[in-house]
């Protein structure tokens, strides 16, 4: 799949694409809190009133509930705006994303081997149905066009919009607040390799190696693009991580060779059947004792038929086919069915690390928030929410 990643050269004024850039963030966080808060007083006040009257009762399902609010004005402006936000989003960056990748690479070169990682591809890798059918959260060509590492500087950059500075100086909070929760919850563990599976540009890869520095952190994807930008990304903030190209559900690792395998808002882009081998997968290369975490949107089953069906707009206006699937599994099966053991499977929520101090993340991590709608969901008030399972020999 070809992406269509040329600058358009009258977009190309700096000053006019930041500013452009700053006008979607806006936008978006707008969408996220304005009409979202409106779409959910509407349903409330309105929707929800006259299915009862309609059925005798409230909705019962997420269904039942996207169903009572097609017709809703309320949902029709929030859906329309947030889409095209969401392409707007990459209108923003794609023309200046070819510079940012010249200036990312001029940084790196100057970083110390001893601090350079390193990057290994396959190109005899295939790439999976599931990122090479679909342009995955609307970005033109997906993310793993034939592009060379550009895929990787869109992504980078448009991540930044999208987040509208609420994911942390660097796009990595979700990266700081898993890795620091394991720190902070598990004082007596000590990893010594560290595997992030789906990691994109290593966003939240870098993390795990600035909170556990005497740790080898890898970082792995099948997108040759992403990998290649995010190995110039680690170069040029002097973090050593080593990235490589590969399918999770396959890893090229050795038995028992890491003490964590953890994943962030990678499992709702796999099939359901894939999860599982990758959790499988996971358990063979773990070592006695090592720990399987994943940072994901909460299960369906957490949260009512009104913030499921929220939570699940991105499977069908976002380009993420595979979303609601996954939310409707119970994660504590997940794991069982990749082997580990029922009883060594926990869940947890966490506040972000970037934007609390110290002490009050660890008070956080030890009397965890309940689960909720703003858990995982990129708005004003989010949390995280974890699960993950030990390894017992």
């Amino acid at each position: 799949m070809a992406a269509n990643l040329e600058p358009d050269p009258s977009t190309t004024d700096a000053r006019a694409l930041m500013s452009r850039q700053s006008f979607v963030a806006a936008l978006r966080g707008y969408v996220l809190d304005d009409l979202a808060a409106a779409m959910r007083h509407a349903y409330e006040s309105e929707v929800e009133p006259a299915f009862e009257r309609a059925h005798g009762r409230p909705p019962r399902t997420q269904d039942e509930v996207h169903a009572a609010m097609q017709s809703s004005a309320a949902f029709k402006l929030y859906s329309s705006i947030r889409v095209n936000a969401q392409e707007m989003v990459w209108r923003s960056v794609i023309p200046d994303a070819r510079t940012g990748l010249a200036d990312l690479e001029n940084a790196a070169s100057g970083t110390p081997e001893a601090r350079a990682g390193t990057l290994t591809l396959d190109d005899s890798l295939p790439l999976p149905a599931n990122v090479a059918d679909f342009e995955i959260h609307l970005m033109p060509g997906g993310y793993a066009p034939d592009t060379s590492a550009l895929a990787g500087a869109v992504y980078d950059r448009g991540l930044a919009v999208f987040a509208a500075g609420m994911m942390g100086r660097n796009q990595d909070d979700i990266g700081l607040s898993m890795a620091n929760y394991v720190k902070h919850r598990f004082t007596d563990f000590h990893p010594g390799r560290i595997l992030d599976c789906g990691a994109t540009v290593g966003h939240n890869s870098l993390p795990w190696a600035l909170t556990f520095p005497e740790a080898e952190v890898h970082a792995i994807d099948v997108s040759a693009a992403v990998l290649e930008y995010g190995h110039r990304r680690a170069r040029s903030l002097g973090v050593p991580v080593h990235f490589r190209q590969m399918n999770a559900t396959r890893l090229a690792y050795p038995d028992a060779s890491f003490d964590v395998v953890f994943s962030s808002m990678f499992l709702h882009e796999l099939p359901v059947e894939d999860i599982q081998r990758f959790f499988s997968e996971a358990r063979r290369v773990l070592r006695p004792g090592g720990l399987l975490l994943n940072m994901e949107l909460p299960p369906n089953l957490e949260l009512t038929p009104y913030d499921q069906f929220y939570l699940d707009w991105d499977c069908y206006y976002n380009e993420e086919p595979f979303y609601r699937a996954y939310r409707d599994q119970a994660p504590q099966a997940l794991v069982a069915a990749g082997g580990f053991a029922r009883e060594s499977y926990f869940q947890f929520v966490v506040p972000q690390y970037s934007y609390m101090t110290e002490p009050e993340f660890v008070a956080a991590v030890r009397a965890p928030p309940a689960i909720g709608q703003q858990t995982g969901r990129l708005s004003s008030g989010v949390q995280w929410f974890g699960f993950g399972a030990w390894n017992r020999p």
